[in-house]
Protein backbone atom coordinates (compact mmCIF):
# COMPACT_ATOMS: atom_id res chain seq x y z
CA UNK A 1 0.00 0.00 0.00
CA UNK A 2 1.04 3.25 -0.91
CA UNK A 3 0.64 6.48 1.47
CA UNK A 4 -0.57 9.49 -0.83
CA UNK A 5 -1.91 11.36 1.75
CA UNK A 6 0.87 14.40 1.59
CA UNK A 7 -0.07 14.49 -2.48
CA UNK A 8 -3.99 14.71 -1.40
CA UNK A 9 -3.07 17.27 1.72
CA UNK A 10 -1.00 19.41 -1.12
CA UNK A 11 -3.41 19.60 -4.02
CA UNK A 12 -6.52 19.94 -1.13
CA UNK A 13 -4.61 23.29 0.32
CA UNK A 14 -3.81 24.15 -3.78
CA UNK A 15 -7.51 23.92 -4.54
CA UNK A 16 -8.65 26.09 -0.83
CA UNK A 17 -5.67 28.85 -2.18
CA UNK A 18 -7.18 28.95 -5.29
CA UNK A 19 -10.47 29.48 -4.37
CA UNK A 20 -9.79 32.42 -1.88
CA UNK A 21 -7.60 34.28 -4.57
CA UNK A 22 -8.63 36.37 -7.20
CA UNK A 23 -7.70 37.78 -10.76
CA UNK A 24 -4.67 40.16 -9.11
CA UNK A 25 -3.45 37.34 -6.73
CA UNK A 26 -3.96 33.88 -8.30
CA UNK A 27 -0.26 34.16 -10.21
CA UNK A 28 1.34 34.46 -6.76
CA UNK A 29 -1.04 31.38 -5.47
CA UNK A 30 -0.19 28.98 -7.99
CA UNK A 31 3.35 30.03 -7.40
CA UNK A 32 3.50 28.35 -3.81
CA UNK A 33 2.47 25.61 -4.72
CA UNK A 34 3.77 24.13 -8.30
CA UNK A 35 7.40 23.72 -10.12
CA UNK A 36 8.17 26.43 -11.78
CA UNK A 37 8.58 24.33 -14.89
CA UNK A 38 4.85 23.40 -14.54
CA UNK A 39 3.63 21.77 -17.07
CA UNK A 40 -0.30 22.30 -17.60
CA UNK A 41 -2.85 20.98 -20.15
CA UNK A 42 -5.90 22.80 -21.11
CA UNK A 43 -8.51 22.25 -23.70
CA UNK A 44 -8.97 24.91 -26.55
CA UNK A 45 -7.81 27.52 -26.28
CA UNK A 46 -5.43 27.17 -23.96
CA UNK A 47 -3.55 23.66 -25.23
CA UNK A 48 -0.11 23.53 -22.98
CA UNK A 49 0.93 25.95 -20.72
CA UNK A 50 4.20 26.19 -18.48
CA UNK A 51 4.66 27.71 -15.37
CA UNK A 52 1.85 29.20 -13.06
CA UNK A 53 2.77 32.95 -14.60
CA UNK A 54 1.47 31.82 -18.02
CA UNK A 55 -1.53 29.77 -16.41
CA UNK A 56 -2.59 32.64 -14.45
CA UNK A 57 -2.92 34.68 -17.76
CA UNK A 58 -4.26 32.41 -19.84
CA UNK A 59 -6.50 30.74 -17.72
CA UNK A 60 -7.20 31.81 -14.10
CA UNK A 61 -7.05 35.46 -14.63
CA UNK A 62 -9.61 35.73 -16.98
CA UNK A 63 -11.78 32.73 -15.75
CA UNK A 64 -11.77 34.31 -12.18
CA UNK A 65 -12.83 37.77 -14.08
CA UNK A 66 -16.27 36.41 -15.72
CA UNK A 67 -17.40 34.32 -12.49
CA UNK A 68 -17.41 36.03 -9.17
CA UNK A 69 -17.97 33.99 -5.76
CA UNK A 70 -16.65 30.94 -7.23
CA UNK A 71 -17.11 27.40 -5.47
CA UNK A 72 -15.36 23.92 -6.50
CA UNK A 73 -17.89 21.61 -5.72
CA UNK A 74 -16.16 18.43 -6.12
CA UNK A 75 -17.82 15.03 -6.86
CA UNK A 76 -14.57 12.77 -6.92
CA UNK A 77 -11.04 12.96 -5.27
CA UNK A 78 -8.97 10.29 -5.42
CA UNK A 79 -5.09 10.11 -5.72
CA UNK A 80 -3.04 6.71 -7.30
CA UNK A 81 -0.02 5.72 -9.04
CA UNK A 82 0.18 5.77 -12.83
CA UNK A 83 -0.02 2.60 -14.25
CA UNK A 84 1.56 4.36 -17.17
CA UNK A 85 4.76 4.49 -16.20
CA UNK A 86 5.16 1.43 -14.03
CA UNK A 87 3.05 2.51 -11.23
CA UNK A 88 6.11 5.45 -10.38
CA UNK A 89 3.85 9.00 -10.72
CA UNK A 90 1.88 10.05 -7.90
CA UNK A 91 -1.19 11.53 -9.11
CA UNK A 92 -4.32 13.18 -7.25
CA UNK A 93 -7.17 13.50 -9.64
CA UNK A 94 -10.64 15.51 -8.76
CA UNK A 95 -13.78 16.03 -11.17
CA UNK A 96 -17.14 18.45 -10.32
CA UNK A 97 -18.35 21.44 -10.81
CA UNK A 98 -16.64 25.04 -10.60
CA UNK A 99 -19.66 27.37 -9.47
CA UNK A 100 -19.94 30.79 -9.49
CA UNK A 101 -21.79 33.89 -10.80
CA UNK A 102 -21.28 34.26 -14.31
CA UNK A 103 -21.50 38.07 -14.46
CA UNK A 104 -18.78 38.63 -17.44
CA UNK A 105 -17.88 37.54 -20.64
CA UNK A 106 -16.06 34.66 -21.20
CA UNK A 107 -14.47 33.14 -24.30
CA UNK A 108 -17.27 35.17 -26.11
CA UNK A 109 -19.80 33.56 -24.48
CA UNK A 110 -22.21 36.32 -23.23
CA UNK A 111 -22.79 36.35 -19.19
CA UNK A 112 -25.74 35.26 -17.63
CA UNK A 113 -25.70 37.35 -14.23
CA UNK A 114 -26.48 33.73 -12.87
CA UNK A 115 -25.20 30.78 -11.59
CA UNK A 116 -23.37 29.19 -13.74
CA UNK A 117 -21.76 25.65 -13.44
CA UNK A 118 -18.19 24.50 -15.33
CA UNK A 119 -17.73 20.83 -15.20
CA UNK A 120 -14.14 19.56 -14.81
CA UNK A 121 -11.90 16.55 -14.24
CA UNK A 122 -8.66 17.79 -12.99
CA UNK A 123 -5.17 15.13 -12.57
CA UNK A 124 -2.32 16.56 -10.37
CA UNK A 125 0.53 14.98 -10.74
CA UNK A 126 2.56 15.49 -7.63
CA UNK A 127 6.60 15.26 -6.94
CA UNK A 128 8.38 16.86 -4.06
CA UNK A 129 5.52 18.53 -2.20
CA UNK A 130 4.99 20.54 -5.74
CA UNK A 131 2.65 20.32 -8.63
CA UNK A 132 4.55 19.64 -11.60
CA UNK A 133 1.80 18.29 -14.14
CA UNK A 134 -1.45 19.01 -14.81
CA UNK A 135 -4.05 18.24 -17.04
CA UNK A 136 -7.90 20.30 -16.85
CA UNK A 137 -10.29 19.41 -18.86
CA UNK A 138 -13.31 21.64 -18.31
CA UNK A 139 -16.79 21.08 -20.25
CA UNK A 140 -17.23 25.25 -22.56
CA UNK A 141 -20.36 23.44 -24.31
CA UNK A 142 -21.88 22.82 -21.16
CA UNK A 143 -21.75 26.11 -20.01
CA UNK A 144 -22.27 27.83 -23.37
CA UNK A 145 -25.79 26.49 -23.36
CA UNK A 146 -26.02 27.45 -19.80
CA UNK A 147 -26.06 30.90 -21.69
CA UNK A 148 -28.56 29.94 -24.18
CA UNK A 149 -26.39 29.13 -27.19
CA UNK A 150 -26.14 25.65 -28.50
CA UNK A 151 -23.21 25.24 -29.81
CA UNK A 152 -23.79 21.89 -31.52
CA UNK A 153 -27.17 20.11 -33.29
CA UNK A 154 -29.11 17.71 -31.45
CA UNK A 155 -27.28 15.57 -28.78
CA UNK A 156 -27.25 11.50 -29.39
CA UNK A 157 -27.47 10.86 -25.80
CA UNK A 158 -29.14 13.30 -23.69
CA UNK A 159 -28.24 16.60 -22.40
CA UNK A 160 -28.74 16.49 -18.33
CA UNK A 161 -26.74 17.82 -15.38
CA UNK A 162 -23.61 15.91 -14.67
CA UNK A 163 -24.12 14.44 -11.01
CA UNK A 164 -21.65 12.85 -8.98
CA UNK A 165 -21.46 8.72 -8.42
CA UNK A 166 -25.05 7.38 -7.09
CA UNK A 167 -23.40 6.19 -4.13
CA UNK A 168 -22.10 9.36 -3.14
CA UNK A 169 -19.01 8.22 -1.98
CA UNK A 170 -16.16 9.58 -4.28
CA UNK A 171 -14.53 11.81 -2.14
CA UNK A 172 -11.61 9.29 -0.84
CA UNK A 173 -9.85 11.85 1.30
CA UNK A 174 -8.76 8.91 3.64
CA UNK A 175 -6.98 6.12 2.69
CA UNK A 176 -8.65 3.40 0.69
CA UNK A 177 -8.40 -0.32 0.68
CA UNK A 178 -5.31 -1.42 -1.90
CA UNK A 179 -7.35 -4.42 -2.78
CA UNK A 180 -10.26 -2.27 -4.08
CA UNK A 181 -8.14 0.03 -5.45
CA UNK A 182 -6.51 -3.00 -7.06
CA UNK A 183 -9.53 -4.22 -8.35
CA UNK A 184 -11.40 -0.81 -9.69
CA UNK A 185 -7.95 -0.44 -11.96
CA UNK A 186 -8.25 -4.39 -12.82
CA UNK A 187 -11.72 -3.20 -14.25
CA UNK A 188 -10.88 -0.51 -16.02
CA UNK A 189 -7.90 -2.21 -17.86
CA UNK A 190 -10.31 -5.54 -19.12
CA UNK A 191 -12.23 -2.28 -20.68
CA UNK A 192 -8.89 -0.66 -22.56
CA UNK A 193 -7.87 -4.53 -23.51
CA UNK A 194 -11.55 -5.55 -24.67
CA UNK A 195 -11.30 -6.80 -28.21
CA UNK A 196 -13.66 -6.09 -30.75
CA UNK A 197 -16.78 -7.83 -30.93
CA UNK A 198 -15.44 -8.90 -34.00
CA UNK A 199 -12.49 -10.35 -33.23
CA UNK A 200 -14.48 -12.34 -30.13
CA UNK A 201 -16.97 -13.28 -32.60
CA UNK A 202 -19.70 -12.50 -30.28
CA UNK A 203 -22.47 -9.49 -30.25
CA UNK A 204 -21.32 -5.78 -29.50
CA UNK A 205 -24.23 -6.17 -26.67
CA UNK A 206 -22.16 -9.39 -25.60
CA UNK A 207 -18.93 -8.17 -25.51
CA UNK A 208 -19.91 -4.90 -23.58
CA UNK A 209 -21.61 -7.12 -20.79
CA UNK A 210 -18.27 -8.42 -20.13
CA UNK A 211 -16.96 -5.50 -18.61
CA UNK A 212 -20.07 -3.48 -17.81
CA UNK A 213 -23.49 -3.34 -15.52
CA UNK A 214 -26.20 -3.85 -17.79
CA UNK A 215 -27.92 -0.65 -15.67
CA UNK A 216 -24.75 1.41 -16.80
CA UNK A 217 -24.34 4.98 -16.64
CA UNK A 218 -22.34 6.79 -19.19
CA UNK A 219 -22.20 10.96 -18.83
CA UNK A 220 -21.09 11.69 -22.07
CA UNK A 221 -19.94 15.20 -22.76
CA UNK A 222 -22.38 18.19 -23.83
CA UNK A 223 -22.30 17.59 -27.65
CA UNK A 224 -22.75 13.84 -27.11
CA UNK A 225 -24.69 13.67 -24.25
CA UNK A 226 -25.62 10.82 -21.67
CA UNK A 227 -27.08 6.93 -21.73
CA UNK A 228 -28.34 4.81 -19.14
CA UNK A 229 -28.72 1.13 -19.67
CA UNK A 230 -25.93 -0.60 -22.38
CA UNK A 231 -29.02 -0.93 -25.14
CA UNK A 232 -29.53 2.68 -24.89
CA UNK A 233 -25.58 3.69 -25.22
CA UNK A 234 -25.04 1.08 -27.95
CA UNK A 235 -27.90 2.92 -29.48
CA UNK A 236 -27.54 6.51 -28.64
CA UNK A 237 -23.84 6.71 -28.13
CA UNK A 238 -21.55 3.69 -29.51
CA UNK A 239 -23.73 2.83 -32.73
CA UNK A 240 -23.39 6.80 -34.19
CA UNK A 241 -19.39 7.40 -33.14
CA UNK A 242 -18.61 3.76 -34.83
CA UNK A 243 -20.52 4.51 -37.95
CA UNK A 244 -18.78 8.22 -38.59
CA UNK A 245 -15.74 8.31 -36.65
CA UNK A 246 -14.01 4.86 -36.98
CA UNK A 247 -12.36 5.59 -40.34
CA UNK A 248 -8.46 5.49 -39.66
CA UNK A 249 -9.64 5.08 -36.04
CA UNK A 250 -5.87 4.76 -33.72
CA UNK A 251 -5.61 4.30 -30.30
CA UNK A 252 -2.71 6.30 -29.15
CA UNK A 253 -2.67 5.61 -25.23
CA UNK A 254 -3.17 6.99 -22.75
CA UNK A 255 -0.69 9.30 -20.43
CA UNK A 256 -2.01 8.10 -16.87
CA UNK A 257 -4.54 5.48 -16.02
CA UNK A 258 -4.66 5.11 -11.78
CA UNK A 259 -7.34 4.02 -9.33
CA UNK A 260 -8.46 4.52 -5.56
CA UNK A 261 -11.36 2.62 -3.73
CA UNK A 262 -14.05 2.20 -6.36
CA UNK A 263 -13.12 5.24 -8.61
CA UNK A 264 -10.44 5.52 -11.46
CA UNK A 265 -9.58 7.02 -14.77
CA UNK A 266 -7.65 8.03 -17.89
CA UNK A 267 -6.64 10.99 -20.09
CA UNK A 268 -4.71 10.86 -23.09
CA UNK A 269 -2.74 13.83 -24.69
CA UNK A 270 -4.50 12.56 -27.72
CA UNK A 271 -6.23 9.54 -26.74
CA UNK A 272 -7.46 8.73 -30.23
CA UNK A 273 -7.02 9.94 -33.68
CA UNK A 274 -10.20 9.48 -36.59
CA UNK A 275 -11.69 10.58 -39.45
CA UNK A 276 -15.08 12.03 -39.13
CA UNK A 277 -16.85 10.76 -42.43
CA UNK A 278 -20.02 12.74 -41.39
CA UNK A 279 -23.23 12.63 -39.48
CA UNK A 280 -22.07 12.37 -35.53
CA UNK A 281 -23.49 15.00 -33.90
CA UNK A 282 -24.84 16.11 -36.28
CA UNK A 283 -21.58 17.67 -37.79
CA UNK A 284 -20.55 17.22 -41.78
CA UNK A 285 -17.67 14.68 -42.75
CA UNK A 286 -13.83 16.31 -41.66
CA UNK A 287 -11.02 17.00 -44.31
CA UNK A 288 -9.22 14.21 -42.71
CA UNK A 289 -7.73 12.82 -39.47
CA UNK A 290 -8.22 14.76 -35.83
CA UNK A 291 -7.00 13.96 -32.76
CA UNK A 292 -9.26 13.64 -29.58
CA UNK A 293 -8.64 14.26 -26.48
CA UNK A 294 -10.13 12.67 -23.63
CA UNK A 295 -10.96 12.39 -20.25
CA UNK A 296 -12.75 9.15 -18.54
CA UNK A 297 -13.42 8.58 -14.84
CA UNK A 298 -15.14 5.48 -13.60
CA UNK A 299 -17.35 3.95 -10.73
CA UNK A 300 -16.49 0.10 -10.13
CA UNK A 301 -19.15 -2.25 -8.45
CA UNK A 302 -17.91 -6.33 -8.38
CA UNK A 303 -15.36 -6.01 -10.71
CA UNK A 304 -17.57 -4.13 -13.39
CA UNK A 305 -18.00 -0.82 -14.39
CA UNK A 306 -20.75 1.13 -13.24
CA UNK A 307 -21.01 4.58 -14.22
CA UNK A 308 -18.70 6.75 -16.23
CA UNK A 309 -17.98 9.98 -16.73
CA UNK A 310 -16.52 11.62 -20.38
CA UNK A 311 -14.57 14.86 -20.97
CA UNK A 312 -13.54 15.39 -24.60
CA UNK A 313 -11.97 18.17 -26.11
CA UNK A 314 -14.29 18.69 -28.48
CA UNK A 315 -13.44 22.45 -29.71
CA UNK A 316 -10.24 21.15 -30.87
CA UNK A 317 -11.41 18.22 -32.66
CA UNK A 318 -13.76 20.61 -34.44
CA UNK A 319 -10.97 23.01 -34.66
CA UNK A 320 -8.49 20.49 -36.88
CA UNK A 321 -11.93 19.95 -38.81
CA UNK A 322 -12.01 24.09 -39.68
CA UNK A 323 -14.69 24.80 -37.42
CA UNK A 324 -13.98 27.76 -35.03
CA UNK A 325 -16.88 26.55 -32.58
CA UNK A 326 -15.57 29.99 -30.00
CA UNK A 327 -14.97 32.37 -33.21
CA UNK A 328 -18.83 31.62 -34.43
CA UNK A 329 -19.88 32.22 -30.31
CA UNK A 330 -18.09 35.04 -30.35
CA UNK A 331 -19.39 36.46 -33.47
CA UNK A 332 -22.92 35.34 -33.03
CA UNK A 333 -23.17 36.61 -29.31
CA UNK A 334 -20.97 39.79 -29.83
CA UNK A 335 -18.82 38.59 -26.98
CA UNK A 336 -15.43 39.47 -25.76
CA UNK A 337 -12.99 38.31 -22.83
Amino acid sequence: MTDLQREKTLVRACHDAIAAAGPDSIAGVLARFTAPGWQWRGMHPWHEQHGPAAVAAQFWQPFLTAFTRVQRRPDIFIAGLNEIDGFQGRWVVQMGHLMGLFDRPWLGIPPTHRIAMLRFAEFNRVEDDRIVETALFVDIPHLMMQAGHNPFPPQTGAQLVHPGPATHDGLCYEPQDPVRSAAALAAIDALVANPRASVLGISETERLHRVWHDDMIWWGPSGIGASYTIERYLRQHAAPFGAALMDGYRFNGHLCRMAEGDFGGYFGWPNLTLTNSGGFMGLPAGPGQADMRVVDLYRVADGKLAENWIFIDLLHWCAQQGLDVLGRMAAVAGGGG
